[in-house]
């Protein structure tokens, strides 16, 4: 690799970490991952007809998903990885915590202000994984300081980037 290439990799990393770096405030989180839960299984009632469970588990495509994920944030030095109290954010969850030797925290689905508020007086310097729903995933987001966001009922693959120091947000496809 040429010296001028290098030196533009390491001028856009400066360019892309260090305002995070020195703008990162005490009360805000290093990052924060954001997912919705992975696809789940539903019921087939009599007749053929597909019916939601209350709390179902992940589908096949469900499981696969949550150890894709998994697999991709098992470097990323998350401390502390929050699921709802529904069976398919604790699924979801499940195959990193396994892998990283952790447990996951149960905190309630309607409770979002709950979880920012724990978010930042518990972990204000961590980096967290946060399973959630379509709706509450972008509540989350916006209550950390984040843009106003949406996810369709059929999008199970969006992994959630935010730096709430900074406001900044990716979208990752899985």
């Amino acid at each position: 690799m040429s010296r001028r290439i290098r030196r533009f990799g390491f001028t856009l990393l400066s360019a892309l970490v260090l305002p995070v770096m020195l703008s990162a405030d005490a009360s805000a989180q290093q990052v924060v991952y954001l997912v919705r839960h992975a696809e789940r299984a539903d019921q087939q009632a009599p007749g053929g007809q597909m019916m939601a469970a209350t709390d179902p588990p992940l589908s096949p495509a469900g499981e696969a998903r949550a150890t894709r994920l998994a697999a991709m944030l098992k470097d990323a030095g998350i401390s502390t990885i929050f699921t709802t109290d529904y069976r398919r954010t604790r699924d979801t969850g499940a195959p990193l915590a396994a892998s990283l030797g952790k447990s996951v925290v149960v905190h309630p689905a309607r409770d979002t202000p709950g979880l920012v508020a724990r978010l930042r007086a518990e972990h204000s310097r961590d980096v967290v994984l946060v399973v959630g729903h379509s709706n509450s995933v972008p509540d989350i987001i916006k209550a950390l300081g984040g843009p106003t966001i949406t996810i369709a009922e059929s999008e199970y693959d969006n992994l959630f980037v935010f730096v709430p120091a900074t406001g900044a947000l990716s979208r990752i496809r899985f």
